[in-house]
């Protein structure tokens, strides 16, 4: 389990709360001097054209990849599953992951206050726990997705697991077997529903329920999983009554923050454990090594950085604009920054388990993990320069 990200998350609360206890009394809402304006152009902005986009693109992924997860149950009970139907399903994991990875520099909020992100996306996989709870599946023990090893085998990297093998010799990544069993099948589907229902619930969480269409709407009925919260507007409406943000600085300060952790986790711990290998837990620790999906993982991770600083849309308020406003020099360096890691990071040849000792996951490390950590830094200092 990621434990990295809620030590960081801790250590982002106080620093909040620290902040908010020197500030005084609460500002109040009205006109906004300069720097609160263009904060708010540039928070609106990431919420409307990045978050929401992104998180509505996951779950419609989770929502497909459970239908298709059905269908390989049904046409195996039929007797006509082909591995067309779990490679379809491989398919749409692969789009749901590409969203939720593409969504980790914004794992504040409610992926973290409401434990989606480790209940989702807990890794690495630990195999021979996953056999032993198959095996025990296979031969009728019962089971649950709530008490067979917490969240370590349930969301994505099961899902992987069962959808994606190594060939033998680990260099490819082929459609899974179809020599399942029919209760593997069933854990198969429980798992799906379980990564669905909390995909749609993150983008619920952001938009608000009622944002979201009426199928997802049903689909948190009937887990009873809402928590009726509407994270995009309180950012939003920094400075508002029902929101918990007290200024617009705050709100940035959190898209900043996320920015640091994950290039901070991608390039110290994802790249980073495995490259220094110092013990066999570190070198196993690698993520979607099945699917061949590494380097894709945290390619999108980078990229989830620069959509969260410069925007997803070419022209849209940012917070690259305004750090730009203040320190063009710090501005021109977090986005150099961003853009020598993702090069850094995309020329680690797959299987990164087989290449995560060599020269270039060491200089991604680098790129990654120190240059763009303290880049990003340098930027999250300038937002405070005029308080």
């Amino acid at each position: 389990m990621k434990i990295t990200k809620f030590l960081l998350f801790g250590a982002v609360m106080s620093l909040m709360a620290a902040c908010s206890d020197s500030k005084g009394d609460e500002p109040t809402p009205g006109t906004l001097d300069a720097v609160e304006a263009a904060l708010q152009k540039a928070v609106v902005a990431y919420v409307d054209n990045t978050v929401l986009p992104t998180y509505s693109a996951m779950a419609d992924a989770a929502v497909k990849l459970n239908k298709l997860c059905q269908v390989i149950k049904d046409n195996y009970e039929a007797g006509t599953l082909t591995a067309t139907d779990v490679e379809n399903a491989g398919i749409a994991w692969k789009q749901s992951r590409k969203s939720w990875e593409l969504s980790e520099a914004f794992l504040f909020g409610p992926a973290n206050t409401h434990n989606i992100d480790p209940h989702i996306d807990s890794w690495p996989l630990d195999k021979a726990a996953m056999e032993s709870l198959l095996a025990d599946i296979r031969n009728g023990k019962p089971w649950s997705l709530t008490n067979n090893g917490g969240y370590g085998l349930i969301g994505f990297h099961s899902l992987e697991y069962l959808l994606f093998e190594l060939s033998a010799d680990g260099n490819t990544s082929r459609v899974h077997s179809l020599d399942y069993t029919p209760e593997e099948l069933e854990y198969l589907c429980a798992v799906a529903e379980d990564l669905c229902q909390q995909c749609v619930c993150l983008e619920a969480c952001w938009a608000g329920t009622d944002n979201i269409s009426a199928e997802k709407q049903a689909i948190l009925e009937e887990a009873e999983l809402d928590y009726n919260e509407n994270y995009g507007w309180e950012m939003k409406n920094a400075r508002q009554a029902g929101s918990r943000f007290k200024t617009y600085r705050e709100a940035t300060e959190e898209i900043l923050q996320g920015c640091i952790d994950i290039a901070d986790e991608v390039g110290n711990i994802k790249i980073g454990r495995p490259h220094i290998g110092s013990t066999e837990e570190d070198k196993n620790y690698i993520e979607s090594p099945y699917s061949l999906n590494s380097v894709e993982d945290f390619v999108d991770n980078i990229i989830s950085i620069r959509n969260a600083y410069c925007g997803s849309r070419s022209g849209d308020p940012s917070v690259s604009d305004y750090i730009r406003s203040k320190d063009k020099d710090i501005d021109n360096k977090v986005r150099k920054a961003i853009q020598d890691a993702i090069r850094a990071i995309e020329v680690i040849p797959e299987p990164f388990a087989k290449n995560a000792t060599g020269t270039l996951a060491a200089e991604a490390v680098k790129a990654t993990g120190t240059t763009l950590v303290e880049a990003l830094e340098e930027a999250h200092d300038v937002i405070f320069i005029d308080e």
